[in-house]
């Protein structure tokens, strides 16, 4: 927050932090938060997420902030915050520290030019310089190699190893700096590593980290000459005090070429360390800062995984947290910033004090309690006592990884504490795996006692279309209220003019969003976008969204809604619909409708415990579509008509299937309950839909609210469990599938013809229980039903002659008879181009089948399966071969 309130400063007003006193820079930030800080709550509002808004709590609350000292105050007094000298990665740009946690790697193969805050050029990295020190008193020289020339002037050493056979007449021996004549002495050591560049190395303890250890088994100084502005320090020299650093590099390289004392470049691979928030070059740098010591923490997190008291959803996280918590550092917490938490610890001073070089500090929970606590540890009274407190502030996820306690009113034992700590799940980024979640693990363990919480869920990162992840910097974040509302590419380029970013991100960014939204973004409603989102699998690769995949999903509201119009129609020619208990549906197609609701909850059940949610919005997007509008709607539609005009049709193999009001009912109740159970992912349509359907509701006065029902549960529809009728039905809906194909080719579209299907007697059964449902859908007037001899009792006559063939499986064909006047020509086209399609499909199969490992690598199911659908191939093509005959023959006789 405080980088985009400084950007705004410098771009509206022309000033920089340090333009203002602490407490009216603070204020701008407030003020900042106050206007812009409930956007997020109103996009979660308009999203329909289901809050307690009451107890939205900031992390810079009063009430927070007390937890936070308490916290500070506690692992200090524990010996688990510790103040030390160290290198800590530090941004020039935000001029703080960050963790380590917030350094990105950036890769380079090589030689790379890359922008860099606060510099008009881009800057060169991937590159290895060499050039040499003069030994003192010796006619040679040690050649070292670096990617940051600028850091020689803080050298202090020159290490090699001491098995190195090319420095052993070194050992020992001094080296003269050529720009500020201090001796550097050649020391040995085996973390030297003699194959990269020439085997020796600069030792540059206060900027290097490797040095650093260096520094100190072997006692070196640290000398410091890159300050937290990215300048070079006083002690470089005059030449290049105040000078940026890249910009010092090549100063220093073209003294060293003047001083006949480089080398040579090379183009180097080399991993660059990147700010996360500022995109500077993360520069290591020697600070006085707060330690929190995690060793023990991390080993009871490691500990609470592989016990099973806390579970890390998607597994596979479970290994990542391992290595990292078994390979963790100690947690700088300072901040070099002014927003945030201040650091509860006090310098002291003490009356008469002489002694200027060691620091002492206390902490406390306001003040006066440090003074109390400073006159204690030094025996002084404590008005004698002078105390500063450490401007600087903590880091923002030590105050958030607080939070599932703290929130609660924590250090008080406040009765929201005791009854909802320990929370049950956190949801979160896995992208915040270690900045938040393991920080919530470690300090809520610390503090409480207690893990924060049973189960985490990490969901995958929503990225753009392309599988970018999305950056103002690219143009390409996209905010949820213009894909609910829309918005024209003008608004879109205005947002990134209004936006912090510099003119030149400012370029790019207007040129993606031309790219990507040259029509502006459509109106595409909250419904469709949370709709969208949980259609991912939110459990593994990040999820690339585009709008397309939206509107898609707002096409599927529009399906709802002509669903609900077709069912208020049927029902306001009924009684209120019976309660759901009541109900048994008696036709065949009543009762697998009805099973297919039940089987379809079961398996939203399974994937809500699984939290596949992408499972749970497939399954019910299928129901309504292809199994409630797509069936069994069609279906009813001529059947209420033929009852309508009192002509229902009665055959010796389908009843008429009961009463207009016990269909009405069955069809009230799937669509009634699939809105219940698409509440959670479309809350606003399902609600409005809903509540339509109430009137037509035997003592719906008494409902309310969609969001206040009991979610739908598999045990209210258990006597609606008919698997068999689904089962069965598979069979029809491929009779109907080539009963569809089969007019398609005869160019029948408009017409009703009879149709043979020669089949197993089992399968028979089946056609005969569902007849009424092919004839419909199907579109025939009827269906002759044929058992070839021998295969069991011949229900009718078998297909005539000359008959159109379509392959149902290797067990069931359907035959229509070519009529005279048909066009011939067409039906050869179509069944040549379908023959040409199969071809080589199976001999695709084929390939597959006959390989030589296929009998050992295939297991024998999938064989099985495999063979089956070879099987039927083949009659397929055998049938469109014989068809083409027929047809042939037909033609030429004609």
């Amino acid at each position: 927050m405080q980088t985009v309130v400084e950007r705004k400063l410098l771009r509206e007003e022309g000033k920089h932090r340090k333009d203002f006193t602490r407490q009216e820079f603070l204020q701008e930030v407030w003020n900042w938060k106050n206007e812009k800080g409930d956007e997020i709550y109103q996009q979660l509002r308009r999203l329909g997420a289901s809050l307690d808004w009451s107890r939205a709590c900031f992390t810079m609350d009063p009430a927070y902030s007390r937890a936070v000292t308490e916290a500070f105050v506690r692992l200090c007094d524990s010996g688990l915050i510790y103040r030390s000298e160290a290198l800590v990665n530090w941004s020039c740009a935000l001029e703080s520290a960050i963790s380590d946690i917030e350094v990105d790697s950036k890769e380079l193969c090589g030689k790379t030019m890359l922008s860099v805050p606060g510099y008009e050029n881009k800057v060169e990295f991937g590159t290895m310089l060499t050039f040499a020190y003069p030994v003192e008193g010796h006619d040679g020289e040690v050649a070292v190699s670096t990617t940051r020339p600028e850091t020689m002037l803080g050298d202090v050493a020159v290490a090699v190893h001491p098995d190195d056979p090319r420095y052993q007449a070194v050992h020992g021996k001094l080296c003269r700096h050529p720009f500020t004549n201090r001796l550097l002495p050649i020391i040995t050591d085996p973390m030297v590593d003699m194959e990269i560049g020439t085997g020796a190395v600069k030792v540059t303890p206060a900027h290097d980290h490797t040095d650093f250890l260096l520094s100190q088994r072997h006692s070196l100084p640290r000398l410091t000459v890159i300050g937290v502005d990215g300048t070079m320090t006083p002690p470089c020299g005059q030449w290049l005090k105040g000078v940026k650093r890249f910009d010092a590099r090549q100063l220093v390289v073209d003294a060293l070429v003047e001083k006949k004392l480089f080398r040579g470049k090379k183009s180097h691979a080399m991993t660059l360390p990147v700010c996360s928030r500022s995109g500077d070059i993360v520069e290591p740098l020697l600070k006085k800062q707060w330690f929190v010591r995690c060793d023990e923490m991390a080993k009871k997190a490691i500990q609470a995984v592989e016990d099973g008291q806390l579970e890390i959803i998607p597994h596979f996280y479970t290994k990542t947290w391992k290595n990292w918590l078994s390979n963790i550092s100690d947690w700088c917490i300072s901040r070099q910033l002014w927003w945030g938490h201040q650091i509860p610890a006090y310098q002291v001073e003490l009356p008469n004090s002489t002694d200027k070089q060691e620091e002492q500090w206390v902490w406390g929970r306001s003040e006066d309690e440090a003074r109390q606590r400073a006159a204690v540890k030094y025996g002084v009274k404590p008005q004698t006592i002078t105390l500063t407190q450490d401007p600087d502030v903590l880091d923002t996820w030590f105050s958030s990884g607080l939070f599932p306690f703290a929130m609660l009113g924590w250090p008080e034992q406040t009765a929201d504490l005791q009854s909802f700590y320990p929370n049950s799940i956190l949801e979160t980024g896995s992208d915040l795996i270690f900045f938040w979640v393991a920080r919530m693990v470690m300090l809520g363990t610390e503090l409480t006692g207690q893990l924060p919480f049973k189960q985490v869920l990490l969901h995958s990162l929503v990225r753009d279309k392309h599988g970018r992840k999305m950056s103002k910097s690219l143009g390409n974040v996209i905010d949820p209220l213009d894909v609910i509302h829309g918005v024209s590419l003008e608004r879109l380029q205005e947002k990134v003019k209004e936006g912090n970013l510099d003119p030149r991100e400012q370029l790019v960014a207007m040129e993606a969003q031309r790219k990507d939204f040259p029509g502006g973004i459509p109106q595409c409603g909250t419904d469709a976008l949370r709709f969208a989102l949980c259609s991912h699998k939110i459990q593994g690769e990040d999820i690339s969204l585009s709008i397309s995949q939206v509107l898609s999903c707002r096409h599927f509201c529009n399906k709802m809604w002509q669903t609900l119009r077709f069912t208020l129609g049927v029902l306001s020619n009924t009684a209120p619909v019976g309660l759901l208990e009541e109900l048994t549906p008696v036709s065949s197609m009543e009762r697998w409708i009805c099973s297919r609701l039940y089987s379809t909850v079961v398996q939203c059940e399974q994937a809500f415990e699984a939290y596949e949610l992408h499972t749970v919005t497939s399954e019910l997007y299928s129901f309504w579509i292809h199994s409630l509008c797509d069936v069994y709607m069609e279906y009813l539609k001529p059947v209420l008509v033929q009852q309508d005009e009192g002509a229902v049709k009665q055959t010796d193999t389908e009843p008429s299937g009961g009463s207009r009001q016990v269909a009405s009912s069955v069809l009230y109740h799937c669509v009634s309950l699939s809105l219940a159970l698409l509440s959670p992912f479309m809350p606003f349509i399902t609600e409005e839909l809903w509540q339509r359907l109430q009137p037509f509701r035997r003592g719906a006065a008494a409902q309310s609210s969609l969001c206040l029902q009991r979610y739908p549960h598999s045990s209210q529809l258990a006597h609606w469990h008919f698997p068999e009728e689904e089962r069965d039905f598979l069979l029809v809906q491929e009779v109907i599938r080539v009963a569809r194909s089969l007019r398609a080719q005869c160019g029948m579209t408009k017409e009703k013809p009879a149709m043979w299907a020669v089949c197993s007697p089992s399968q028979a059964q089946v056609l005969l229980h569902f007849g009424s449902a092919v004839w419909t859908l199907g579109r025939i007037s009827n269906l002759h039903i044929y058992c070839p001899p021998g295969a069991g009792p011949v229900h009718s006559t078998p297909p005539p002659e000359g008959s159109l063939v379509g392959v149902v499986d290797h067990t069931c064909q359907l035959h229509l008879h070519v009529q005279s006047g048909t066009n011939i020509d067409k039906q050869i086209l179509q069944l040549s181009q379908r023959r040409d399609k199969l071809v080589p499909k199976l001999e695709e199969m084929l390939s597959r089948v006959q390989a030589p490992d296929y009998l050992t690598k295939v297991p024998a199911q999938v064989r099985q399966q495999m063979d089956s659908k070879t099987s039927a191939l083949q009659q397929e093509l055998k049938t469109i071969e014989d068809q083409l005959r027929v047809l042939q023959d037909t033609q030429t006789a004609e």
